[in-house]
């Protein structure tokens, strides 16, 4: 009796379409990877090394910690990076409250004007940022509010794709919950604290790293609102480490591994729910 080899496929054989699928794994890590290991490298090179040769080194041949000692000497980055931080809690805390109990009412309350509402938030996604900045300022500067962190955080403050996101999120809670506690006397914030909440921990792990990763990288926003170089977050202070006449690429490569850091610990400490959370949608006593 002889046994039947199979076809190869139309992308050959198993073990080339193996190979072909790690080789774009590959091919797409160096593409992300590679500009941060890169600058990481040239922040780490000492003053001899020719960042600009013809044949650039990856690995530093004079390996250095004293870059990110002069970027604290060339511009107050410990403050700068206070008021970063500052400004990503506030608009971490404000979409974490505001984008839950908004979510929260589209997805399980009925009132009058609910589809009114909902229309109105996804027609705020098709307008760009950039044809709102000058009403945001106006807004800010009316409140008096110009020239500080809160201006700076308050547009961000309640972002309207995160409460879509968070609807969505309330809304693949099995209804048959809500209507049980019903049956047992549960209020509104007893069902969004007890049932809703502990099944959208995924979706505000997203919300998290996401709003803290705009806030801190946001570079446009402050510098319109911010006067006062005390009060410049971190990517807008770092502007002060290219020179007028001259720049050292390792203090800007150091300067933005200082900025990459937080980014970097907000992640670690919300990925066990940002995956775990997501994966398993599950609804706990």
């Amino acid at each position: 009796m002889t046994t039947r080899r199979a076809a190869p496929g139309p992308y050959g054989s198993t073990a080339g379409r193996t190979a072909l699928r790690y080789l774009l794994l590959l091919a797409v890590l160096m593409l992300v990877i590679g500009p941060f290991l890169w600058q990481l490298s040239t922040s780490l090179k000492g003053p001899g090394e020719d960042v600009y040769t013809r044949t650039p080194a990856f690995l530093p041949e004079d390996l250095t910690f004293a870059n990110y000692a002069k970027v604290a000497d060339t511009i107050p980055v410990w403050t700068y990076a206070a008021n970063s931080l500052l400004v990503a809690a506030i608009a971490v805390l404000g979409n974490v409250v505001g984008c839950t109990l908004a979510g929260y009412a589209l997805a399980k309350l009925r009132f009058r004007g609910a589809r009114l509402v909902l229309g109105l938030f996804l027609a705020t996604l098709v307008l760009p940022g950039e044809v709102t900045v000058v009403s945001q300022y106006v807004t800010v500067r009316s409140l008096g509010l110009a020239d500080s962190l809160v201006g700076v955080a308050l547009p961000g403050a309640v972002a309207m794709l995160n409460v879509l996101l968070m609807r969505t999120a309330f809304a693949a809670v099995p209804p048959e919950l809500d209507q049980a506690a019903l049956v047992d006397g549960a209020s509104v914030w007893q069902r969004l604290w007890h049932i809703g909440l502990p099944n959208v921990r995924g979706m505000l792990s997203v919300i998290v790293i996401f709003t803290f990763i705009g806030a801190w990288d946001d570079f446009l926003w402050p510098l319109i609102v911010l006067n006062d170089p005390q009060k410049y977050t971190l990517t807008v202070g770092l502007q002060y480490l290219n020179g007028t006449f001259s720049a050292n690429p390792r203090l800007i490569a150091a300067g933005t591994m200082i900025a990459f850091l937080p980014i970097v610990v907000v992640f670690a400490l919300c990925q066990r729910f940002f995956f775990k959370g997501v994966e398993e949608g599950a609804v706990k006593g």
